[in-house]
């Protein structure tokens, strides 16, 4: 074998390498940008737990700003297995944060990414009520929610824009009967009332059994229903029409779904419910727990804070369901 040959080998040995090198790299960047949360929790695990919880606030005592500096105290995010203690007749708390979704993408690894914008909720001795809080998305929520609860960008630009919502954080008593976590995404315009609601709730033992993003049952509302899970913003139509649901703008809530379903009526009277397995709930005559009525606290907060009870309507009954308009 001549030098020349030898010289031609090397050239194209170096400029495999190279290929090598480049698709590594741009696998690297697509994968970066594509980040999935199973990835996002793995590099959470390997920066540390975040300390995630914000304060929070009893009614009529107005939020704060959220400052870096604060003295945010309370166990890693991690810490599943702690579980939440506190006096809610008081609205103390001391929370041991879960990994939540949104909690755990809107913290950063070191879950402080939103902290500076953070609004916090004060109890009615002015101090923090710990867990309850609202902030703006991340960009790793707005990437997690993009094509599930949030459209992705087409030729027309959707009804609400990202910096339109707000990611809150609150504490609720499940079905057990213990506290624990739950988020929500909703319209900035009603973050605080939402929080002022949540806290009333939770100092009142009141039982959600679970409120976790639309996005973890793929946008599906039914499946949401069936699980009965609380939620909020998901960018939907109303089911069997073209129009923009109010969830679609971050400005309706449905609380413990299953047990409160979405009941409509055909021509000749036949009833539809929604979920179909929420069939024994369609009687509001029985008496069962979990019931949203006019004599329920949950009405009666949501009432005060100038929403709508879909209840109330005559054509359809939504018994899980509020929503606010806002005033132009």
């Amino acid at each position: 074998m001549n030098q020349i040959d030898r010289n031609k080998i090397r050239k194209m040995i170096v400029i495999i390498l190279l290929l090598f090198a480049a698709v590594g790299i741009a696998s690297y960047f697509h994968k970066k940008n594509s980040m999935t949360l199973d990835e996002y929790a793995r590099l959470h695990s390997q920066n540390g737990s975040p300390s995630n919880n914000a304060s929070g606030s009893p009614s009529g005592t107005g939020v704060s700003n959220g400052d870096p500096s604060d003295d945010i105290t309370g166990a890693s995010m991690g810490d599943v297995s702690a579980g939440l203690t506190g006096d809610a007749s008081d609205g103390d708390s001391t929370a041991a944060f879960g990994s939540l979704t949104g909690a755990l993408l809107n913290g950063g690894p070191d879950g402080k990414e939103m902290l500076s914008e953070r609004i916090t909720y004060k109890t009615a001795n002015g101090t923090d009520a710990e867990g309850f809080y609202h902030e703006p998305l991340s960009e790793n929520l707005r990437r997690y929610i993009t094509g599930i609860s949030y459209p992705v960008t087409t030729e027309q630009e959707p009804a609400i824009t990202y910096d339109e919502l707000r990611y809150v954080h609150v504490l609720h008593y499940d079905f057990e009967g213990s506290p624990t976590e739950g988020e929500l995404i909703c319209n900035a315009a009603i973050a605080d009332d939402l929080l002022d609601i949540f806290y009333e709730l939770y100092r009142n033992e009141y039982q959600i059994e679970k409120m976790k993003l639309i996005d973890e049952y793929n946008g599906d509302d039914t499946a949401s229903m069936e699980d009965n899970n609380t939620s909020c913003f998901n960018y939907r139509v109303v089911e069997g029409s073209t129009s923009l649901s109010r969830h679609a703008y971050g400005l309706a809530l449905d609380i413990n779904p299953f047990y409160n379903p979405y009941i409509t009526y055909t021509p000749d009277g036949t009833q539809n419910v929604s979920p179909a397995a929420a069939q024994p709930y369609a009687d509001r005559n029985g008496s069962f727990p979990y019931k949203i009525d006019e004599d329920d606290l949950c009405y009666k907060l949501f009432i005060q804070h100038g929403f709508t009870w879909g209840g109330n309507w005559n054509s359809s009954k939504d018994y899980q369901h509020f929503q606010k308009t806002l005033q132009p």
